[in-house]
């Protein structure tokens, strides 16, 4: 079933396609100030995030101004005032926990109103969208680093080709890539 929705891939990846040397290691901790400041601009134009509980747990706290979607298996996780996931309901708006499925979360959000959401992480949750064909649209930020061995963006989908939009040099080495996903 088609979700007449702007699904947005965003991620930082290593010049060798990792998104990570290990897991649980931030972004902050090699990415640029200029992929920070894309990321806070772009996620609050959106408005919505969707990412999973790994991820969620490596930025620590609710995201200012955005909607954030947490996927996890685990069953009735919420937000506590403690800011680590627990039994108290988050505020309205702010951090959700879910275990549905992709599509399902697109038509609830779509139901909601939203026309855009982006998908920012990590591989299993890039993984899953891609496989079921969901993304539109492909933000990366090349960062000059390799890492040999990590994460990879994602595993596991069908070839996807892609139509270049823009090409940006962020900072003194950083390249943030636009591309459209053709169908």
């Amino acid at each position: 079933m088609y979700i007449d929705m702007k699904v947005i891939l965003l991620a930082a990846i290593s010049a060798d396609g990792k998104i990570a040397e290990h897991e649980g290691q931030t972004s902050l901790d090699w990415t640029s100030k200029e992929d920070l400041r894309f990321f806070v601009e772009k996620t609050k134009e959106v408005g919505v995030l969707i990412m999973g509980r790994k991820t969620f747990e490596t930025i620590g706290k609710p995201l200012k101004g955005r909607r954030t979607i947490v996927m996890t298996r685990e069953k009735g996780q919420t937000w506590d005032k403690g800011n680590r996931p627990g039994p108290q309901t988050p505020p309205e708006g702010v951090v959700e926990f879910t275990s549905e499925q992709p599509r399902e979360i697109l038509k609830r959000l779509k139901k909601d109103g939203h026309e855009s959401v982006v998908v920012a992480g990590g591989s299993s949750i890039y993984s899953q969208f891609l496989s079921e064909g969901l993304i539109t649209e492909v933000f990366l930020t090349v960062e000059p680093v390799l890492f040999g061995d990590g994460i990879p963006l994602a595993t596991g989908f069908d070839r996807m080709n892609l139509s270049l939009v823009e090409s940006t040099r962020l900072g003194d080495g950083s390249v943030l890539l636009h591309y459209l996903c053709q169908k």
